[in-house]
């Protein structure tokens, strides 16, 4: 991925809330359900949300600004200065060996037991080649732990999926996202991690899921939220409208009379659990014309005179 701020247009030093406003507007213009079929403007969009989920957050976005990792959120290659603090962390890997080092396993502790029985199997066997089982034999470590962030579609986190990650190494791993799966989720790969050393086997990859925001729907539980706009005409008479879905596009019906904050559930289109699936909600906006013509408003005024419609004596603050 290139600069995440040339991504989203923003200058390097630009607020949380410029962050949110470039990337929302982007979003709207981007979003595969926007663009049926574009794949540029799909892998476009991935870009923009990948940016937006490392800028959005404070840690990552200093981290990145510092270059303590690159714009794809991951770790860059440490210092041989800070080898100390890596092993020590554990982030080096597990070690083991026949027989094990039996000491608390500093960076400088571990490499000089390595020297130490290197030179122990030297006497030994005669060097390394008489093949009778020598140091480098016997010592075996286990390889690094990787930790990864994947960005993922929202209708992909909802149903489940195959994303593709690409490692800083130019390896690419295939991750399937169980169904339902939540922003923040961790995933784990066995064996996908570091390679081991002298035949210990290889670490596990850890991946950190990321789910895209949606333009329109949020989840909630189980459960699946849209607004959907109506006209008036719509509201009072009632009609068909089309409602977005993680499975696509629905006709749903609009009751006569409805009014904003009317809400409609559609029955097994939310997230799946189990057997089972959620539902999703619709909550209807009553949208007036930009500007209301004189018919319409001659109309209300005798429609008015004829009514007695006070929504606030109704609600009890007339």
């Amino acid at each position: 991925m290139n600069d995440p701020y040339k991504i989203l247009g923003v200058a390097r030093n630009a607020s949380a809330d410029e962050i949110k406003k470039a990337y929302r507007k982007l979003a709207r213009k981007l979003h595969p359900d926007l663009n049926p079929g574009d794949k540029a403007s799909e892998s476009r969009f991935k870009d923009v949300a990948s940016a937006y989920d490392l800028l959005s957050d404070p840690d990552k976005r200093a981290r990145f600004d510092r270059g303590e990792i690159n714009a794809s959120g991951q770790e860059q290659r440490p210092r041989w200065s800070n080898y100390r603090s890596y092993a020590e962390s554990g982030e080096g890997g597990k070690y083991s060996g026949g027989g094990g080092f039996g000491f608390g396993g500093s960076a400088d502790d571990i490499l000089s037991e390595m020297m130490r029985r290197r030179e122990r199997g030297r006497s030994r066997w005669g060097g390394f080649g008489g093949g009778g089982g020598g140091a480098e034999e016997q010592l075996r470590m286990r390889g690094a732990d990787a930790h990864y962030t994947l960005s993922v579609p929202f209708s992909a986190a909802i149903l489940g999926g195959t994303e593709r990650i690409s490692l800083p190494e130019g390896k690419h791993l295939d991750v399937r996202i169980p169904p339902g799966t939540e922003d923040g989720a961790k995933l784990r790969l066995k064996g996908q991690g570091k390679p081991g050393i002298g035949g210990g086997e290889s670490g596990d990859a850890y991946i950190e899921v990321k789910v895209e925001p949606h333009p329109f729907m949020t989840r909630a539980g189980f459960d699946l939220h849209v607004e959907v706009p109506i006209t008036l005409p719509e509201a009072v008479l009632g009609g068909k409208v089309t409602v977005p879905t993680v499975d696509g596009k629905v006709s749903v019906g609009v009751p006569p009379g409805s009014n904003t904050g009317t809400v409609l559930r559609l029955k097994g289109k939310g997230v799946p659990h189990g057997e089972a699936r959620g539902d999703q909600l619709v909550k209807l906006k009553v949208v007036l014309p930009d500007k209301p013509d004189s018919d319409l408003q001659a109309f209300l005024r005798t429609w008015m005179i004829r009514n007695d419609y006070d929504v606030r004596r109704k609600a009890g603050m007339g």
